[in-house]
């Protein structure tokens, strides 16, 4: 009898003894028994890596080439509410069957290897994409780059959105080499985008050892200014057309990624329409990513550099009272986005994230308190911190941060209802 959905899931977690293994090796010779390595998965790819700003990108470029008429296909992880978050078809998520029969369709090649649960989804993603063909597929890279699973197809364009701290456990402490390895996403004599004002000097040096085609720097090659209010203007690459820039609406998204997924379809030969435009950055929604739901906002952000986005934007919107609901992982710098988040921060609401990884709350507020903050109480879990807040502090704006679990469990919550404001 075939699995459910929930029950591959269930088994994925259980085919490899590492649930991260970085490298290549296991996942190819599976990719080319599926064929997978033979033909193009679609008529154009492009890879996103980079420590933070990679979802923001996949939806933006995925945005604007649907409105230019393209299909396309995104895969990004981790999921929030559901594992079909993961791969979508022209915004739409894959439905349980498509998966299903990916599933086993691997099972049935990859013999006795070894695969990893992120390992086994992009086989999966990668098969349905295939399929499919559509115009354009979208890959964010999960962990690192070079040795990351989406690593094994060749992007037409590659983009690094910015290099910073995170993850050191799997890509270590020294940032040139973390730099190094992200780079790994780009391709000798296809376009490179480089998404970052501060990006490291290993990005730049491996895209001109390839060497790329073409290699767009932000505030060299291309770059953004605001306009008028709700608003910005995109600075095209200086040999593109119109190279004077557009006028286009604020997505409410961080316009650095905005400005290189624009700067990466001209890469690719995307023609661009200001009227298309227009459309396509009036419609961008993004869950989990300055996510408003009342009076709770919801950002994924669980590093220093995402958090100090975070925190200048939540600067231009003043309230009377704001509560941090703040669950992190252990292996995360909590040090660094607590101080991140001071300045905008009123008052604290520490939780207990579920699993080994887990940080505990008392561990968060002891951080708190030793910076003078006040926390309001230690919860044990997400959910939890939300009934807390409906019953304690029904009046206060809320952040709600410091990692996917913590929004993911939110999120759940707060959709549900159950006497929310």
């Amino acid at each position: 009898m075939s699995r459910t959905l929930t029950q591959w899931l269930a088994h994925l977690e259980k085919l490899h003894p590492i649930a991260i293994d970085l490298g290549l090796e296991r996942i190819r010779v599976v990719a080319e028994r599926l064929g997978l390595l033979s033909r193009p998965i679609a008529r154009q790819v492009v890879t996103v890596a980079g420590t933070n700003g990679k979802g923001s990108t996949v939806a933006m470029l995925e945005a604007v080439a649907r409105a230019h008429g393209l299909s396309t296909a995104c895969y990004t992880s981790p999921h929030l509410l559901r594992y079909n978050e993961r791969l979508l078809f022209d915004g739409a998520e894959v439905g349980d069957d498509a998966l299903i029969d990916a599933f086993e369709r691997i099972d049935a090649v990859r013999e006795d290897t070894g695969l990893t649960y992120f390992e086994m989804g992009t086989l999966a993603a990668l098969v349905i994409i295939r399929d499919r063909a559509p115009d354009m597929a979208i890959l964010e890279v999960g962990l690192g780059g070079q040795l990351d699973a989406t690593n094994i197809i060749d992007a037409d364009v590659g983009i690094v959105t910015s290099v910073a701290l995170d993850h050191a456990d799997f890509l270590g402490t020294d940032i040139e080499k973390i730099g190094a390895e992200k780079a790994g996403i780009l391709r000798a004599g296809r376009p490179a985008v480089l998404g970052s004002r501060q990006m490291v000097k290993t990005v730049a040096a491996h895209a001109k050892a390839l060497p790329v085609s073409r290699c767009l720097v932000l505030g060299q090659d291309f770059d953004w200014q605001h306009a008028e209010t709700g608003r910005w203007q995109w600075q095209r690459p200086s040999e593109a057309a119109d190279a004077g820039g557009w006028s286009l609406p604020d997505p409410g998204l961080p316009l650095d990624n905005a400005a290189s997924a624009l700067t990466a379809l001209v890469a690719l030969g995307l023609s661009l329409e200001a009227e298309k435009l227009e459309q396509a950055f009036s419609g961008i929604r993004l869950s989990g990513r300055m996510q408003r739901i009342g009076r709770y906002c919801l950002d994924v952000a669980h590093n220093p550099h995402a958090a100090n986005y975070v925190a200048s934007q939540l600067a231009q919107r003043p309230v009377g009272r704001r509560v941090a609901l703040l669950g992190m992982l252990g292996d995360k710098d909590a040090e660094g986005v607590i101080d991140a988040l001071w300045p905008v921060v009123d008052d604290w609401l520490a939780v207990t994230l579920s699993g080994a990884r887990a940080r505990p709350g008392e561990a968060l507020a002891e951080i708190i308190r030793a910076r003078g903050g006040q926390v309001l109480a230690v919860v044990d879990g997400p959910e939890a911190g939300i009934d807390w807040l409906e019953q304690h502090s029904q009046h206060d704006d809320v952040l709600v941060c410091g990692s996917f679990f913590t929004v993911a469990e939110a999120l759940a919550r707060l959709e549900r209802g159950e006497g929310t404001a």
